[in-house]
């Protein structure tokens, strides 16, 4: 078990600790002394400083690094980020879902363990565990606590609706998580109930809240504004405060995972925002996402030509920057679009849109022109 991590980070070398969103640069000769020291020695001034400056609930005075200190090795593919749907299937039904069909399957634990092992071998320090609902994974448990003793710092996407679970909350005391976000989809059992689809989903929400809430995780919550809840948006926000939690609100429905349209008729027109304008990102370079068959794709919305992580191993992530330079190309219904410099979508987004025949204004500049 380990209390700190010392990691490279992209170009950087840092400093972080599970279960807190602080961290330190560290300069790249203090990265390469670590590697270099004795575990059994005992942590040496500088490390002590800079803990302490950081956390200062956290004292290594005296303690040999072994016994605090997970050093991550450099890896040469250099992504620092990726996330795992380690499974579709899911406790809920919500009318929004973009990934449609909600399918209860995935790999045996030994590829999941290998395809993590080798997200560690990528390089990759911060993992985002997803679903579906991950909790309700058979492996969710012994998954989260692999890649976390491989030194990731874990973000779990959820519904909240197991939080209240003595299992979860153990493994999550024992291996702290970076994050717990929390999907919240209404202000009352009626909306919440409504939108999932599950009676008694609301009862489940409040209860791993409460539970989560008195473990002190670190929450995060992302507010879900659909047709169903719109009138209780600023609920959801005053909830949120009440609870001290920090929130999100999104309100733009996205088509299915597999170009479908009809999650869309959840859409809140009253509460459609503009996005900003889309600027490039990195995925597929710095980033990658797997489904729960280990197949990697550049993101969770690009996911054509997907690598095989279990049957091509690492060397497979070697495609992976030209097939994202690929995708995000303006082809199709976008070629040659004298807009595409402010557009607010990336291209694998907007083919979704166009393949579930989505309303224009919905995504595109144009049909927003036209709508105003």
């Amino acid at each position: 078990m380990h209390d700190v991590i010392a990691s490279p980070f992209l170009e950087q070398y840092v400093l972080v600790r599970p279960g807190s969103r602080g961290g330190a640069l560290l300069p790249e000769a203090r990265y390469e002394e670590l590697r270099a020291f004795d575990p059994a020695e005992p942590a040496p001034p500088w490390l002590v400083e800079a803990v302490r400056e950081q956390w200062d609930d956290l004292d290594i005075t005296g303690r040999i690094l072994a016994d605090f200190l997970l050093v991550r090795r450099p890896s040469q593919w250099g992504y620092g980020k990726a996330s795992y749907e380690i499974n579709l299937g899911c406790n809920y039904n919500c009318k929004h879902c973009y990934l449609g069909l909600k399918v209860q399957s995935g790999m045996p634990w030994e590829d999941k363990r290998r395809c993590l092992d080798i997200m560690g071998e990528a390089g990759v320090l911060f993992l985002q565990m997803t679903g579906g609902e991950p909790t309700i994974d058979r492996d969710f448990l012994r998954a989260y606590r692999h890649a976390w003793q491989l030194g990731m710092m874990i973000t779990v996407s959820t519904n909240a609706s197991l939080l209240w679970r003595e299992n979860l909350l153990r493994t999550f005391k024992e291996c702290p998580p970076y994050r717990v976000t929390v999907s919240m989809y209404g202000a009352t059992k009626a909306s919440y109930d409504e939108l999932t689809q599950r009676a008694g989903a609301w009862d489940q929400f409040v209860q791993g809240m409460n539970a989560a809430r008195h473990a002190r995780l670190p929450l995060r919550m992302s507010i879900v504004v659909t047709d169903d809840n719109g009138h209780e948006e600023q609920a959801m926000v005053d909830l949120c405060k009440t609870w001290g939690v920090e929130y999100e609100v999104f309100t733009n429905m996205t088509p299915t995972i597999y170009g479908g349209g009809e999650v869309l008729t959840a859409q809140s027109k009253g509460h459609l925002r503009l996005r900003k304008a889309f600027t490039g990102c990195n995925a597929g370079h710095t980033f990658f996402h797997m489904d729960p068959h280990g197949l990697v794709s550049i993101c969770k919305i690009g996911r054509d030509d997907q690598i095989s992580l279990p049957h091509e191993g690492i060397q497979g992530l070697a495609r992976l920057g030209e097939i994202a330079d690929r995708l995000m190309l303006r082809t199709g219904g976008c070629s040659g679009c004298t807009l595409s410099g402010s557009c607010r979508v990336c291209r694998p987004l907007a083919k979704h849109y166009q393949e579930a025949k989505a309303p224009l204004a919905a995504y595109c500049q144009h049909g927003q022109k036209k709508a105003g």
